[in-house]
């Protein structure tokens, strides 16, 4: 059976597979009829993945390649989402979590190290076992994200799919390519852009220094005013 972690760059808690270690749980309990009844219902989809189903990377054994996925909150309520991985040592996502409101998207990316082929494989025709995993959780509002979010509702969270992992060749002009290079691009530019601080569009506050020199020159030009018009008058 897979174990999933979730994909950071330090190895986190192994978590059970979809489904099975809370349907184990609650199968002890009076609650285990209800559980399975809901296993039968179609998933009702909370996001909207693309690529909907594989992560695609360039093919460069030895190096640590990047993907990305672009994901939309398509419900009408506010959802956290978390990746998961079966290798949490050698993937990690950015994010690896967040809170999507309704109508929201982003394109996170997804690192890998790809290791050198083995029992003399075709580079390409090597089968990667790694898999990914996006679950996903209803939030009342946006509220700040933090992973222990799925573990206090379990029983709300929602597997939104299973990614597989598919190579490209790095040199080799596809769709798929091009698509990947476009999506990692919009990514970095997102990240730029988290990164500046947020222009000042409110009005335009003076030091205080600045303030106090000129009330004092005001009231400098006020007295030699007074002073001018007090011996005209005389």
């Amino acid at each position: 059976m897979a174990l999933w972690g979730t994909g950071s760059s330090a190895p986190a808690g192994v978590e059970g597979s979809a489904g099975g270690g809370d349907g184990a749980r609650t199968s002890s309990g009076g609650g285990g009829g209800a559980a399975v009844i809901r296993s039968l219902l179609p998933t009702r989809r909370r996001l909207r993945l693309d690529p909907a189903s594989k992560l695609f990377f360039p093919y460069e054994p030895g190096k640590q390649v990047r993907s990305a996925v672009r994901i939309k909150n398509i419900s009408k309520s506010h959802v956290a989402f978390k990746f998961q991985t079966t290798a949490p040592k050698s993937c990690f996502m950015r994010p690896p979590g967040g809170i999507l409101a309704p109508g929201e998207g982003i394109i996170a990316t997804v690192f890998k190290f790809v290791e050198h082929p083995e029992n003399n494989e075709k580079p390409l025709d090597q089968k990667c076992k790694v898999k990914f995993k996006i679950v996903s959780l209803k939030v009342k509002g946006p509220v700040e994200y933090v992973p222990e979010l799925f573990d206090e509702q379990k029983d709300q969270v929602t597997v939104e799919q299973v990614l597989r992992v598919v190579f490209l060749d790095a040199e080799r002009q596809s769709p798929q390519m091009d698509k990947l290079k476009r999506q990692l691009a919009e990514a970095e530019a997102a990240l730029e852009a988290r990164k500046k601080p947020p222009e000042d569009t409110g009005p335009r506050i003076v030091g205080e220094g600045l303030v106090i020199d000129e009330w004092k020159e005001r009231r400098e030009r006020y007295l030699a005013r007074q002073q001018i018009e007090g011996v005209d008058s005389v």
